[in-house]
């Protein structure tokens, strides 16, 4: 039966569980008492400031580790104007948000977003605080609004001689109408946007006192110790709870209809006698399945007839057939997962008439929805606390199994705080992972070498098709096909083709999702036809970008910086790409040399970024570093493989990450070009993996068409 109440939640999920979920631009949300929570000096829902000049900026998205807490502040203060020393910032609360009519707007990190989708209406919101507060100083005083400046936090009257601190004016300002369109500085006024002050985040992290969700400790709190049904889709047959019982520490065995838990008095008991469990589960039919099953499965579309169209110019096929040379090639990409320093972590507490969660999440509004609904209560019951996530990378957007689970155990336990933490292994074998992709890719060139027609062919998982579905149009994932349906080569005839194949492995949002795996086809088959005309791999692209002038400019910025067409040290080689992702422009160049014909030692990657904006340039180039040891360290090292429909890796010893020793130099070469806001966060990883696959062949001749490169016989120094 249909109740209000589930009608209510269900609504609210499908405003808010997208990563790409509807925006509210402007600082004023209609029929909203914005004061209605009580907060002292709030100006606007995102504005509080205090007796003391201090300025509490809230934040609607989640921090982890790529310093939105201090850009998204940045942003507010700009157009504020104050005091940057008595600022801070703290998490919009979901309730609020849930209470005022999502008064914060979208409060969902993935897609490079945080940034982007959100500097406008903070920008006018910290414009608006601002107006107010110099409103009610004109008022105070009775002079033109206009005769008024401020600086620092200070507002004041050249002519009367008079001044007024922000904390003063708070009160008074609080009671004015928000204004709907304040007036925005233009970016030549900027003075704190641009810059890099020292991030909130940071700190805390340096000196271990950050408290993630995985560090909740409270008295009388009991920890849960978790294990899912090995084969994705099957269920629990039986348990032999009597096994535990009597153990020191053990509180109780909770059942759901895939997953068991042990609830102890510590962690570590609970996970010891989970481990002692008989467990008997049924497969779901998939336990025959393999990673070589789910390839023939998947591969196989490579030659399906019918298949959706994501894009089409001129006639690719008749162009080819018609070629003087013709060029085919096939690239393959596997499962990765997400692998986050801290494990899927929650703590619950449920009473009588309210649900409390401790979390980090990178969606407050579908975390707090699955736990409405894993709990059976209102959402306006529901009591989220949003902690930094230990990492997210897609996992934390749209998953909430690891919530679910804490609500339903801590239902058992009325209240009593539960904490369930998953091991590394239940991390690893449960995830959500980037999707299994074939690429086949056919060239034409016409006799003087020129790339007259292209077309690809992919055929893939879908993970938009399981989670996302308002990405999928006619067939398609509108995310899969990114960097082919999208491309910025100028080539006459171009055909994008798409078939989907699904399995019973669930896919999920990856770091960069489809511009890692697509770009590495891409522009290594673009490095392919190259060398086989004798064209240099950077002069080759630069006509091909020629329209579009972003993409060119971060080619010929990494080119000069990497001192492109200079000879280089005897037995060091480079290879180059390009790649367009989340609003922003990349290109890399990797520098390497290669040992015995195996061993390679990357000396040095750079990576030319164009967001058009930079709010906080050291967390920028921060993101860069980071896109190129994730890049770098997935390209060769990673992959989740699966045997009897079951995950095969459990840890990083059979799931390896680069090491600090592996990590080469990396020169963030910032180009912002203004006129629009990029992402930042996903857009560096996109080009390198072909970058690195095409140093490699200059290096070696031999052509990198699937990853991981470990499969090929090479390692890093």
């Amino acid at each position: 039966m249909t109740t209000p109440q589930n009608e209510a939640r269900r609504a609210f999920l499908v405003k808010s569980a997208a990563l790409g979920g509807s925006l509210m631009i402007g600082v004023q949300v209609p029929g909203l008492a914005l004061a209605d929570d009580g907060a002292v000096g709030e100006i606007t829902q995102w504005v509080q400031i205090l007796a003391d000049d201090s300025v509490i900026i809230r934040i609607a998205r989640s921090e982890m580790g790529q310093g939105s807490f201090t850009g998204l502040a940045m942003l507010v203060a700009e157009e504020l104007q104050c005091d940057w020393s008595k600022v801070r910032s703290e998490y919009a609360s979901v309730n609020e948000h849930v209470r005022r009519n999502r008064v914060f707007g979208p409060m969902t990190t993935g897609g490079s977003r945080a940034i982007r989708d959100s500097q406008e209406y903070l920008r006018k919101a910290g414009a608006a605080a601002r107006e107010m507060l110099l409103t009610a100083a004109a008022h105070q005083w009775s002079v033109p609004i206009d005769e008024l400046v401020v600086k620092a936090g200070v507002v004041s009257h050249a002519k009367t001689g008079r001044s007024a601190r922000y904390g003063e004016l708070a009160p008074a300002a609080a009671k004015l109408e928000i204004p709907k369109e304040p007036k925005l500085k233009a970016p030549s006024e900027w003075t704190l946007i641009g810059t890099s002050p020292a991030r909130f985040d940071v700190p805390e992290k340096t000196t271990g006192a950050q408290i993630y969700a995985a560090d909740v400790r409270m008295p009388g709190m009991v920890h849960a110790a978790v294990t899912q049904v090995p084969v994705f889709g099957g269920k629990l047959i039986r348990v032999d709870k009597d096994a535990v019982t009597g153990r020191r520490g053990i509180k109780a065995v909770v059942t759901a209809e895939d997953w068991v838990a042990v609830v102890a008095d510590n962690w570590w008991r609970a996970r010891q006698a989970l481990d002692a469990l008989p467990i008997e589960w049924d497969d779901g039919g998939n336990g025959d399945v393999s990673s070589e099953s789910i390839a023939r499965f998947i591969r196989a579309g490579l030659d399906a007839t019918d298949v959706p169209v994501a894009r089409k110019d001129g006639d690719a096929s008749a162009a080819i057939a018609g070629a003087a040379k013709v060029m085919e090639a096939e690239y393959y990409a596997p499962f990765l997962n997400h692998a986050t320093m801290e494990p899927q972590t929650a703590a619950a507490l449920v009473s009588d008439d309210k649900v409390e969660v401790w979390v980090g999440t990178q969606n407050g509004e579908s975390t707090i929805a699955a736990a409405s609904e894993a709990s059976g209560m209102p959402l306006d019951k529901v009591y989220l606390y949003k902690m930094h996530a230990g990492g997210g990378f897609g996992r934390r957007g749209l998953y909430n199994e690891y919530v679910k689970q804490a609500i339903r155990i801590a239902q058992t336990m009325p209240g009593t705080l539960v904490r369930v933490q998953w091991t590394r292994e239940e991390d690893m074998k449960q995830g959500r992972y980037r999707p299994v992709s074939f690429v086949r890719l056919r060239a034409g060139l016409d006799a003087g070498g020129k790339l007259v027609a292209m077309h690809v062919r992919q055929a893939e998982q879908s993970f938009a098709a399981r989670d996302l579905q308002q990405f999928v149009k006619d067939g398609i994932d509108q995310i899969g096909v990114r960097g082919f349906s999208d491309q910025p080569y100028d080539i006459p005839n171009y055909t994008n083709d798409y078939a989907m194949r699904n399995t019973h492995v669930p896919p999920g949002p990856w770091r960069a999702v489809a511009h890692t795996n697509n770009p590495f086809a891409r522009e290594s088959f673009i490095d392919e036809i190259c060398h086989a005309t004798g064209k240099d791999p950077y002069e080759f692209r630069r006509p091909l970008l020629a329209k579009k002038t972003r993409d060119l400019g971060v080619l010929d910025a990494v080119a000069k910086a990497a001192n492109w067409g200079k000879p280089l040290p005897k037995g060091v080689f480079r290879g180059i790409a390009v790649q367009d992702s989340y609003g922003s422009y990349s290109a890399a160049v990797v520098e390497l040399s290669v040992k015995d014909g195996t061993v390679i030692d990357v000396k040095r990657v750079y990576v030319a970024l164009d967001p058009g904006y930079i709010v906080h340039p050291d967390a920028v180039k921060g993101q860069i570093e980071g896109g190129v040891v994730w890049a770098l360290s997935s390209t060769m090292h990673e992959e989740i493989t699966i045997e009897k429909g079951r995950v095969v890796q459990g840890n990083f010893n059979d799931y390896p990450i680069l090491t600090m020793g592996q990590t080469p130099e990396i020169v963030p070469i910032l180009v912002p070009s203004g006129g629009f806001w990029g992402g930042v966060g996903e857009p560096p990883f996109a080009a390198i993996p072909a970058a690195l696959g095409n140093a490699i062949f200059a290096a070696t001749g031999k052509r990198i068409r699937s990853m991981p490169l470990k499969h090929h016989g090479f390692s890093y120094a």
